[in-house]
C-alpha cells in the first residue's frame, strides 16, 4: 500500500520588515490627525475619538514583536496604510507566483528532486489574487512540472487541508510526488487603521513536497500517519471582499471588505476545539499526547498557542515541544504552522512523533500527525 512522506520543506521570506515600534508610530501619527480632523463631531458626540496603539500593548496581547511585508513604505505612510504592490502584466509572474516559486524551489532542492519528479501543485492561501487562471497552474508552469495544479482557501488552515489533498493524491496514485505552497501576503487584506487588529499579519510563502514513501530514501522525512479536518460555520472570522463587491457600491470600500474578527470570542472558542481534535486525532492512532515530542501550531496568538498546547499535554509546554514563530513574522496565515515545521524539525531522531496544526476561519482546523522516519 502507497503512504505519503513529507519529503522536503521551503521558505519564501520578504526582506522587508516592519517592527511593533515603527507600526505603532504610523498608526498613532494616523490617530492624532483623525481625531484632530473631527474635534468638533467627537465633542459634539456623533464621533468616538480613535485609541492610541502601544508596542508592549501588541507583544503583550500576541506574542508579535515584528512582521516580515512585501512591502513597508505604504504601511508606513500614515496617509496611505496599505502595502504599495504595483499591478504586473499579464505577462509577467504575479507576485504570489513569484513567492511560491522560490519557496518550491528550496523544498524540492531539500527534497533532492526536480521539477520531472512532481506532478502537482496545490496552492492553498487565506487569499489568492485574482480568481483565475489558478495560481497554481502559473505557478506548476513556472517551475516546469508537466500535470495539474489547483487553488484552494480554507483560511488559515488551508495549508494542511492542502497536505490532506497531498497526501489523498499520493496515496490513491493520481501523483507521485505533490508540492503544497502557501503564498500568503495578509498585508494586502489587513485593515491597518484598526488598533484591534492592525499589528497581527505579517506575509511569507511555505511550500512542502509530499511524495510516495517507496520514492523516498530511508531515514529522510516524515511519515504522514494521519490527517484530520474539522469545520463549523462562524461569523467571527470574516473578510467580504470578493467579486460581487461591484455589483453593490454601497458597500465599497466598508471595513469588512478587509479582515475582521472579534478576538475573544475567537479565542474562547476555537481553543478548545483545537484541544478536542487533537486529542481525538490522536486517539484515533491509538497515541496519547505523551508519544508527541512536538506540536506545530498555527502562529496567530501566543497566548492561544500557549493554551492549547496546555490543554492537549495537561502542562505547560516548553518552547521546545511547542515552537514560536509569531515574534519574527507575526501570523502568516496558513504558513504560521509550517514555518514552524520548517524551522524547528531538524533535531528529531528517527521515531520522534509531532503534530502540524492550523485552525482559523471557517472556523477551520487541519491536524496532521507525523513521524521522523
Amino acid at each position: 500500500m502507497i503512504k505519503a512522506v513529507i519529503s522536503g520543506t521551503g521558505l519564501y521570506t520578504p526582506p522587508a520588515t516592519i517592527s511593533n515600534e515603527e507600526l505603532v508610530v504610523a498608526f498613532n501619527t494616523f490617530v492624532e490627525r483623525h481625531n484632530t480632523s473631527n474635534a468638533e463631531a467627537i465633542e459634539r458626540g456623533e464621533l468616538e475619538a480613535l485609541q492610541p496603539s502601544a508596542a508592549d500593548f501588541i507583544e503583550k496581547a500576541s506574542g508579535i514583536k515584528r512582521r516580515h511585508v512585501i512591502d513597508r513604505e505604504g504601511i508606513l505612510d500614515p496617509q496611505r496604510m496599505a502595502p504599495h504592490i504595483p499591478e504586473r502584466s499579464n505577462d509577467e509572474p504575479s507576485v504570489q507566483c513569484e513567492m511560491a516559486v522560490s519557496a518550491c524551489q528550496q523544498a524540492m532542492e531539500s527534497a533532492g528532486r526536480t521539477a520531472e519528479d512532481v506532478d502537482a501543485v496545490i496552492v492553498a492561501c487565506s487569499n489568492m489574487q485574482r480568481p483565475y487562471p489558478a495560481v497554481a497552474v502559473e505557478v506548476q508552469q513556472a517551475l516546469g512540472i508537466d500535470g495539474f495544479g489547483y487553488d484552494m482557501n480554507v483560511a488559515c488552515s488551508s495549508a494542511t487541508f492542502g497536505l490532506q489533498a497531498a497526501v489523498n493524491a499520493v496515496e490513491n496514485g493520481t501523483a507521485r510526488a505533490v508540492l503544497v505552497v502557501s503564498p500568503e501576503i495578509c498585508s494586502g487584506h489587513l485593515n491597518f487603521r484598526d488598533r484591534d487588529s492592525h499589528f497581527i499579519f505579517g506575509d511569507a510563502c511555505t511550500a512542502i513536497l509530499v511524495e510516495r514513501d517507496s520514492d523516498v530514501e530511508a531515514g529522510k522525512g516524515f511519515d504522514i500517519l494521519g490527517t484530520r479536518l474539522k469545520t463549523k460555520f462562524s461569523n467571527n472570522i470574516r473578510n467580504n471582499f470578493g467579486f460581487l463587491n461591484r455589483a453593490d457600491e454601497s458597500g465599497i470600500g466598508k471595513p469588512d471588505k478587509l479582515f475582521v474578527q472579534q478576538g475573544r470570542k475567537v479565542f474562547k472558542e476555537v481553543s478548545p476545539m483545537v484541544a478536542e481534535t487533537i486529542l481525538s486525532h490522536l486517539e484515533s492512532l491509538s497515541l496519547t499526547p505523551d508519544d508527541l515530542r512536538r506540536l506545530w501550531l498555527h502562529q496567530a496568538n501566543l497566548n492561544m498557542n500557549q493554551l492549547i498546547a496546555r490543554r492537549v499535554l495537561g502542562r505547560d509546554a516548553t518552547t521546545e515541544e511547542a515552537p514560536v514563530i509569531l515574534d519574527e513574522y507575526a501570523n502568516t496565515s496558513s504558513a504560521g504552522s509550517i514555518i514552524a515545521f520548517h524551522q524547528h524539525q531538524d533535531d528529531l531522531a528517527s521515531g520522534d512523533l509531532g503534530i502540524i496544526c492550523s485552525f482559523g476561519a471557517g472556523y477551520s482546523i487541519g491536524s496532521v500527525v507525523v513521524r521522523r522516519r
